[in-house]
């Protein structure tokens, strides 16, 4: 269903102004446009949407003004900002500066915000944006994520909130500086000229007595009024219908039904009735659950009578009913056809299931208590739900089930455990564990084979929480996904979770650096995902390609990492840690390449995405290419810094494998480079006996004897390497054993091996033009040699020298948080910009003052900062926070 738009005379965009009967209340109209923010709070019938859609289309705004209605007990963050980035993006203005963005699982409400506030930092016109019943969005996040948005737009953005009841959100200060205006229900009421005017529009005319009194006795409550002109279109003695009709909130409930429902035919009171389980209706599901036919053209005339039926969308083929009504409609269901409300329930169930709206037809069938259908659907679709970024609405879906359901059906217990994992990750491992096990042996065994699936992706989900690699290699084992064809038959059969199986794999292998099976799994996973339309599936299978064929050819690497990159810019998942390892893998090359101005351009993009929660490999190799930078740019300072970053990512590893290997390797040439011989050596004496024998630490060693001036030893220390009992897994690498060699063989005077193992070095070069190690070891005059007596690789070694005479000292470049900043400093960092104090910071996260210092100084030591200010600067200029804009 799209979302909600505005319609006007003429126009092209709909709320579902349709009929008679609005009136022009230009002094509210006044106040809705004058200040940044408006809130208008009023209970139910009070005409706060009808006055908002009136206001947007007498302004001439429908162009201008954004309107999201909020969902019924809305708790998807993600959800909602993305309806906001959708109505935003649907105006004249918003069009050409709020990007695309697709729903991801890496998405939260707080980067989506961020997004917006980059977006729209350029305003110049003019907008509103309109959020209906925002009493309904319920989580307090999305409220704190709503106040900064609110807080930090930029002053052309104007807000207009129609809500039951007062927000929680922090706004007193714009009440002080006259910056928000409030109109609540006694503002709301409607004087008499505005009452003649609804009934005139309604072609209602009443004499002035029978309109006072009408108007008093509805004390200008807009229902009742509303309820009035419905009445009084049939009466045949209106002025007597006038004096007796009450239209107190009380009697309410009396009208709807006497003067809306039980006017109504048969034929359209059965359908009000029996359509009212749902939360939206259509002609198809409307004749369906009646057995009639025409329930389009009948709840199209229903809106166009203003009987309290709303159309959604502009070809006005979806309704949904005034909650109230809606709420006595099924209380009047409840009384005449108790009988009846599960079995409509389970019917509208399977329609939405079979119309693709799963999450409606999940709730309608727990609304029947068919707990097995509901089972089955969240079963069958639990994948797609979590690949489309919806995990708040899995949560929401899982707790509409009874304990004593979850816990019998252990298809459900073990999504439940990958639930809790997510949403209250306190427990132990051993509690994760024992827990899947138990939901396994309680599966029936002809649903054996489908719960193994989910067995071993929600073991994969706690083995990469917990970062226990072996345990997630093993859980991928446990999978079986060692087939060629990207179409195989799977357990279950469902290709959304075979895609995401296979994709967890492939990234799981990448970890534990198993490259080859890794690219195996993720090229089938993204040939699934083209398949069935998964694009963020096949973006992450691109990302983790690119990083894994790295290590065995450049070229069909970089054009992964393009492809994946090209994917993140059309759905505007640039922010994502994915995201990061692609423009990673593409930097890493590019550095090895010796084109290190682009290379820095991307690792500044690459920081962006990281987060406290990344993945330990994917923060090692964000890390390791800012220090391979650092290296080539000979600021070894600076590169020791970011490989001491990478080794914080590496201690949450619980076994080692060869990315530690790596970082501790690059951790000691730095150290090497700053020549600090004391540091050194305790680095090396610090290493276990595995490590300290590796091909990365003796390379790292043998530098090191090279500029002590014992070649002799650097030969026997790369013996291992050079004779290929020790592998090196890198292109890159392998050049820099042989130049390492040579290096050592000028030095102990044996030039005829010198110029063999340089021209060894280029050879492994060549392919890749990976020249990184030709500027860490510079060998000028064995390249001028190798050019002189004729070599295959002229144009290198011509490439290679023009680095090396082009290569100036670099000034420091901006300095990354020295760790990982964390999920509450994060919190903290998006509240700097603004002009709370730090007790009202507090106050806004619900925690102490104590605890948001902490968490300041944190960010300070972390920033490398000493204000408040500088930290804003600083976070700004990582791309931690959206840029400043002009107020």
């Amino acid at each position: 269903m799209a979302a909600d738009e505005v319609v006007c005379s003429g126009g092209t965009r709909n709320v579902g102004i349709q009929g008679a009967g609005l009136v022009a209340r230009r002094g509210l109209f006044e106040q809705l446009g004058a200040a940044r923010v408006t809130v208008v709070s009023a209970p139910a019938g009070s005409g706060k949407t009808m006055l908002l859609r009136s206001w947007i289309c007498a302004s001439d705004l429908a162009e201008r003004a954004a309107w999201v209605p909020v969902r019924r007990g809305e708790r998807d963050p993600q959800r909602f900002w993305l309806s906001v980035a959708d109505a935003l993006r649907a105006t004249a203005v918003g069009s050409g500066l709020v990007q695309a963005t697709t729903a991801a699982p890496e998405l939260d409400g707080w980067a989506l915000v961020e997004r917006l506030l980059e977006d729209l930092a350029p305003l110049q016109e003019r907008i509103w944006l309109v959020i209906d019943d925002v009493h309904e969005l319920d989580t307090a996040e999305s409220l704190r994520q709503l106040e900064l948005l609110i807080m930090r737009a930029p002053s052309r953005l104007r807000f207009v909130l129609a809500t039951r009841h007062d927000l929680g959100l922090g706004l007193h200060r714009m009440r002080v500086e006259g910056a928000l205006a409030e109109i609540r229900a006694a503002d709301l009421r409607f004087d008499q000229a505005e009452a003649r005017e609804l009934f005139a529009g309604a072609g209602i005319e009443l004499p002035d007595a029978a309109l006072t009194a009408l108007h008093e006795r509805t004390e200008g409550w807009a229902a009742g009024l509303r309820l009035a002109a419905l009445s009084l279109a049939r009466s045949a003695d209106p002025v007597r219908f006038a004096a007796e009709f009450s239209g107190s909130e009380r009697t309410v409930a009396e009208y709807l039904l006497a003067e809306v429902l039980e006017r109504q035919d048969q034929q359209v009171r059965r359908l009000l009735l029996r359509t009212s389980i749902l939360d939206r209706v259509n002609g198809e599901l409307a004749d369906l659950l009646t057995g009639g036919s025409g329930g389009e053209r009948i709840l199209q005339d229903l809106e166009h009578t203003n009987a309290f039926v709303t159309s959604l969308d502009a070809p006005r083929s979806w309704f949904r009913y005034h909650q109230m009504f809606a709420d006595l409609l099924r209380l009047e269901l409840r009384r005449t056809a108790p009988g009846e409300i599960t079995a409509l329930h389970r019917t509208a169930a399977e329609w939405l299931a079979g119309q693709g709206y799963l999450v409606e037809a999940i709730r309608q069938a727990q609304a029947a208590e068919d707990w097995a259908l509901g089972a089955r659907l969240l079963t069958e679709h639990w994948p797609s739900l979590l690949v489309d970024g919806q995990r708040a609405t899995v949560h929401q879906l899982l707790i509409g089930f009874p304990d004593a359901v979850l816990a019998a059906d252990g298809e459900l217990a073990l999504m439940a455990a990958a639930d809790e994992l997510k949403e209250a990750p306190e427990h132990s491992k051993q509690h994760y564990l024992d827990r899947t096990d138990r939901a396994l042996e309680s599966v029936p065994p002809e649903r054996r084979a489908r719960a193994q699936l989910l067995f071993g992706i929600v073991r994969l989900l706690l083995a990469r929480h917990f970062w226990d690699l072996p345990a997630a290699a093993c859980a991928a084992r446990r999978l079986g996904i060692t087939t060629d064809a990207p179409n195989a038959s799977m357990p279950g059969g469902n290709l959304a979770l075979r895609a995401m199986a296979l994709i967890m794999l492939g990234t799981t292998e990448y970890t534990i650096a198993r490259f080859a099976d890794a690219v195996r799994h993720l090229e089938l996973g993204a040939a699934l995902a083209r398949q069935i339309g998964r694009p963020h599936l096949e973006f992450v299978s691109l990302a983790f390609q690119s990083a894994s064929v790295m290590f065995d050819s450049f070229t069909p690497a970089t054009e992964l990492g393009e492809q994946a990159m090209e994917l993140a810019r059309r759905h505007d998942w640039t922010d994502e840690p994915t995201a990061g390892i692609a423009a990673t893998a593409l930097a890493t090359m590019l550095v090895w390449r010796g084109q290190l101005a682009e290379a820095e351009s991307l690792l500044h993009d690459a920081e962006r995405t990281l987060r406290a929660a990344a993945e330990p490999a994917v923060g090692m190799a964000i890390r390791c290419s800012q220090g391979l930078l650092g290296l080539a740019l000979g600021r070894n300072a600076e590169a020791l810094n970011a490989f001491r970053s990478a080794e914080l990512f590496a201690d949450r590893l619980s076994a080692q494998n060869q990315f530690v290997t790596i970082v501790r390797g690059f951790r000691l040439l730095a150290l090497v480079r700053l020549g600090d011989a004391e540091r050194i050596t305790a680095a090396f004496a610090a290493l276990d006996p595995e490590v300290r024998e590796s091909a990365w630490v003796r390379l790292a060693l043998a530098t090191r004897q090279i500029d002590e001036g014992t070649p002799d030893l650097a030969i026997a220390t790369l013996a291992p390497v050079l004779d290929g009992s020790l592998p090196v897994i890198w292109p890159g690498r392998v050049a820099e054993v042989f130049l390492l060699e040579a290096i050592a063989r000028e030095a102990l005077g044996d030039t005829a091996a010198a110029e063999v193992a340089v021209e060894r070095a280029l050879d492994a070069a060549e392919p890749d033009g990976a020249v990184l190690c030709f500027l860490l070891h510079p060998v000028s005059d064995l390249l001028e040699r190798r050019a002189r007596h004729g070599t295959g690789h002229a144009a290198l070694i011509a490439e290679i020298q023009s680095l090396l005479a082009g290569r100036q000292p670099q000034p420091a470049a901006l300095q990354p948080p020295l760790e990982a900043l964390s999920d509450s400093e994060i919190r903290v960092l998006r509240y700097l910009p603004t002009h709370l104090s730090t007790p009202d910071i507090a106050r806004e996260l619900s925690v102490s003052p104590n605890t948001v210092k902490t968490h300041m100084r944190n960010l300070y030591i972390k920033l490398g900062v000493h204000r408040r200010d500088e930290a804003v600067g600083h976070a700004r200029a990582l791309g931690l926070l959206a840029p400043a804009h002009r107020r």
